[in-house]
């Protein structure tokens, strides 16, 4: 535990200010019990870091999801930065294992506590920002955060198929149907157009890179026309 040099070897980092990375990881407790050691803990290095995930997420969604309203994104991005994500994130890079902590937090389970990962991750975010920049910050992303994004990990916030079968749901003898009409461009960027039909009449469609995003698309666009 605590082997700074491991976690760097793990990340494929090596920072130039060893001490920023271990602040990254030193809570309050711990800093508390070493008075005599001059230690900062990692609340300032959290706040930092904080700002430069939510510009790093909305970065990338803005690129990425060139289509999707100010709101959608804004829903999007808070479930990619909130708590929980941010847990899933500091426990799939094993961070947890190199936790600075005092005894009194350690013996009550601080080390797996959601709260406390989730500030790790975001120090470790403001340490990495300010020992190589923005751009590194972007490097680390890509392999670690935004794939997630990609596979559908956040799916669940933008999930239209299941609000409009709520929706329709409301109204008996209403039947959803999905349909995939046109496919276009070569296997490596194909664009998939779906339409979405309500008892046979067609009430949204959409484009997508996957079936599923078109599929997306359309159910948006058929809640759309019901809101008032």
């Amino acid at each position: 535990m605590n082997d700074f040099a491991t976690l760097q070897q793990q990340l494929g980092i090596s920072f130039h200010d060893e001490k920023l990375l271990q602040q990254a990881f030193t809570h309050s407790s711990y800093v508390n019990e070493h008075r005599k050691k001059k230690l900062s803990d990692n609340e300032r290095l959290e706040f930092l870091g904080d700002a430069v995930l939510e510009l790093g997420v909305s970065q990338y969604l803005f690129k990425q999801y060139q289509e999707m309203e100010e709101g959608d994104l804004t829903k999007l991005r808070a479930s990619i930065v909130c708590e929980p994500a941010l847990v899933k994130f500091a426990e799939s890079l094993h961070f947890n294992d190199f936790v600075l902590l005092g005894k009194g937090e350690e013996m009550t389970g601080g080390r797996n506590r959601p709260a406390l990962l989730a500030d790790v991750f975001e120090a470790f975010i403001g340490a990495l920002y300010l020992d190589q920049g923005y751009e590194t910050v972007i490097t680390f992303l890509k392999k670690h955060v935004y794939p997630k994004i990609t596979t559908g990990a956040f799916s669940h916030t933008m999930d239209y198929k299941s609000q409009l079968q709520e929706t329709v749901q409301q109204h008996k003898n209403k039947q959803v149907e999905y349909e995939i009409v046109d496919e276009k461009g070569p296997a490596h960027d194909r664009e998939f157009y779906a339409v979405v039909t309500i008892n046979g009449r067609i009430a949204g469609k959409g484009l997508g890179r996957t079936k599923k995003e078109a599929e997306q698309r359309a159910a948006k666009q058929a809640l759309d026309k019901t809101k008032p």
